[in-house]
């Protein structure tokens, strides 16, 4: 499978990539992550530096026989090393002197415990880089998908919706595929929130009083945006190449179908940061730790689509 950055509609060149390294860090240290990144980057030729616990890292690759990629411990911060690390990787893409970040599984129940305020990576980076609605996106498998709310438990998800955050959404997955992937004019697949979006206001009126009148000013202002439909017709719609990107109003709503379709060949990606940032689409597989099943495709798939997009378009940090 293509990445999306190869599809035939993506019609732009790429640029030449330059020559700073990726970063990568590989997680939890007591999950899988050291494990996918070692055996990954073996065979990965774009320059990297891993930050993370060298002994975890050291061990992976003894295990795995492979060499031992570039790496060092982050500078110590009173945080486990996996949120140090990521500290470490946004102030060096910040000083020029790496060309993005892909990132490995985090166990956010670990980290919670020990003080962690974010649910999730993309929650710090955005905290990091001052960006107050970075935009989860999945891509490099049939679907894309972009979520508008996320990490939220289900019952919260109609309270949490609002054109506001509707419109961001739309907007900042409309540049990036445009700016990133080179899609002249990407064309938005916009789910409903209930059951057969609604079904004209018997299950629901979100899609007649929110997310219909936001899809049109999304329009308005001329974005390819359409909708709202059932999520399972955005898919097949999708999967038909009649659109560039499914548009979930909710976590498993996107994630459920896309995982089914393309584990291990989706890419978790940030929008909207002034950094590339790209992640394994899996979690740190605690059982899996030691026993030579943890699949390292997802990792392998984060490194391509980010050595691409930063071929394509690296652009310096902005504020």
């Amino acid at each position: 499978m293509r990445s999306p950055v190869s599809r035939e509609r993506d019609r732009e060149q790429p640029q030449t990539p330059p020559s700073l390294p990726l970063l990568v860090t590989p997680g939890d240290p007591r999950g899988v992550g050291p494990e996918v990144a070692v055996r990954a980057l073996a065979t990965f030729d774009h320059p990297v530096l891993c930050l993370g616990d060298p002994d975890a890292l050291e061990a992976a690759a003894r295990a795995a026989g492979v060499p031992v990629p570039p790496h060092r411990a982050p500078a110590p911060t009173g945080e486990p090393v996996e949120v140090a690390a990521i500290r470490e990787a946004v102030d060096l893409i910040r000083a020029g002197r790496a060309a993005g970040l892909v990132t490995g599984p985090i166990h956010k129940g670990r980290l919670v415990k020990q003080g962690f305020a974010f649910t999730g990576h993309t929650d710090l980076l955005g905290h990091l880089c001052g960006v107050p609605q970075p935009v989860m996106a999945f891509a490099g498998g049939k679907v894309r998908v972009v979520l508008v709310t996320v990490h939220l438990p289900l019952r919260r998800v109609p309270a949490a919706l609002n054109a506001d955050l509707i419109l961001h959404t739309l907007r900042v997955t409309h540049a990036a595929l445009r700016d990133d992937l080179g899609i002249a004019a990407p064309r938005l697949l916009v789910c409903g929130l209930n059951p057969h979006a609604g079904d004209d206001g018997a299950l629901g009126d979100e899609e007649l009083e929110l997310i219909g009148p936001t899809v049109t000013r999304a329009r308005d202002e001329g974005l390819d945006a359409r909708g709202p439909m059932s999520a399972e017709a955005a898919f097949v719609r999708a999967l038909r190449d009649e659109g560039d990107i499914v548009v979930a109003m909710y976590h498993d709503q996107g994630l459920a179908p896309l995982k089914a379709l393309d584990f291990g060949r989706s890419v978790n990606w940030t929008l909207g940061l002034p950094m590339l940032r790209t992640s394994v689409d899996h979690g740190t597989a605690d059982d899996l730790v030691g026993t030579g099943r943890a699949d390292p495709a997802s990792m392998r798939a984060a490194l391509g689509f980010a050595a691409e997009l930063a071929g394509r378009r690296f652009v310096p940090w902005k504020t």
